[in-house]
């Protein structure tokens, strides 16, 4: 399966469905992931409100926590004192020795994270580049940056590498179909990957995965239907969560906004079109522009041309902005929020949240590790983690 299709090709259907439990004992795997998958979006939660979240009983509840932790994924303690009369509650939090690593190749550098359970990055590598990697240097820094965390990190345990590339990947979940900026073509780098490194390995589009990231832990937490724009050295990525599920297109290449055409006389695009939104709103533009009120106001006016576009498309309840468009939409937010508003075709465009993503530089680290979780969340008992020493 793929990275959405692990987790049930449906984010919000995926935490729904794996809160609710069934009382089972054949079902004891499903119910394992409900505990997991619950314990892995919520943070630290009581016995008492796993029994409300998953609708099993208590003493269910109990057995499948005591075999979390006998599989080394959750840890049980008791909860801070209150003041409270009677015995304290126990904590039921996920382990943060359990990791997925996380790759992100750009135009500019490599990094490699290691991100424990809980959405935590523990421990990162960085490489600064003057040209765009080849896929052997890809490969070849991240068996070298795993062995430097591995370090750092003790006895940190894998699930294993999830990679958010820049570019098209197929639905296969190993192969980059056509990375531009990269130069790369028909390149099966989950296979590369897991070879080096000797663990599972997944690839996923950046853009699917940064928004991801931001569903799991971050700005778009709780709602179902978003968009995402992030502006980074490679362009302008995009994607799409629709009513809970990712959006994909037939053959895994949906969400490509960056592509957009918002002028038919505008610059040459490196997809071979001209007048794409990242060849009209790009990062050295806004470089050049950063003194400029009247240059600046015209990106805010293209930027919220194209938020128009898609919430016409996509009848969002938030669009999140990313990397270099974010910071554009802090210096215009009233520019943006207005002009987004004369141009939608919504009645109730007011209601559309704009806002900047909130994890950060942490986002893809984030987002790669989540799509090399999903196997783990769907069935704790049976992925086998793998020592990091």
């Amino acid at each position: 399966m793929d990275d959405e299709q692990a987790s049930g090709d449906a984010p919000a259907e995926a935490r729904i469905a794996a809160a609710r439990g069934s009382r089972n004992d054949h079902t004891r795997r499903h119910n394992l992931s409900a505990l997991l998958t619950a314990v892995h979006y919520g943070g630290p939660l009581t016995r008492a409100q796993l029994t409300r979240d998953t609708g099993l009983n208590r003493s269910t509840i109990g057995g499948l926590v005591a075999e979390l932790a006998e599989l080394g994924l959750v840890l049980e303690d008791a909860a801070a004192e209150t003041g409270a009369v009677g015995r304290p509650s126990l904590i039921v939090r996920p382990r943060t020795d359990v990791v997925a690593l996380a790759l992100h190749p750009d135009v500019d550098a490599l990094e490699l994270g290691a991100v424990a359970i809980d959405g935590t990055v523990l421990a990162r590598r960085r490489a600064s580049l003057e040209v765009p990697p080849t896929p052997a240097d890809t490969v070849a820094f991240a068996w070298e940056a795993a062995r430097e965390v591995a370090a750092e990190l003790g006895g940190a345990r894998v699930v294993g590498i999830g990679a958010a590339v820049p570019g098209l990947v197929d639905a296969d979940g190993a192969t980059v179909v056509d990375a531009p900026h990269l130069g790369w073509r028909d390149v099966v780098l989950g296979d590369a990957l897991g070879d080096a490194l000797g663990i599972p390995a997944t690839v996923g589009n950046d853009a699917n995965m940064g928004l991801r990231a931001e569903w799991s832990f971050g700005a778009a937490k709780g709602v179902d239907t978003v968009v995402y724009l992030n502006g980074s050295a490679s362009g302008i990525g995009g994607a799409a969560l629709v009513g809970g599920r990712m959006l994909r297109g037939g053959r895994g290449y949906g969400g490509e906004f960056g592509h957009m055409m918002i002028r038919s006389d505008g610059e040459r695009c490196s997809c071979g079109r001209s007048g794409c939104l990242e060849t009209e709103v790009n990062a050295p533009r806004l470089d050049a522009a950063a003194h400029d009120a009247t240059a600046l106001d015209g990106y805010a006016e293209t930027l919220a041309a194209a938020i128009a576009n898609l919430e016409c498309a996509f009848d969002p309840d938030a669009v999140l902005l990313a990397g270099y468009l974010g910071a554009l939409f802090d210096v215009r937010r009233s520019l943006v929020t207005e002009r987004v508003k004369a141009l939608a075709f919504r009645p109730d465009v007011e209601d559309v949240v704009i806002a900047r993503a909130a994890l950060g530089g942490n986002r893809l680290l984030i987002g790669a590790a989540e799509r090399a979780f999903a196997p783990l969340l769907q069935d704790p008992a049976g992925i086998p983690l793998v020592s990091l020493a």
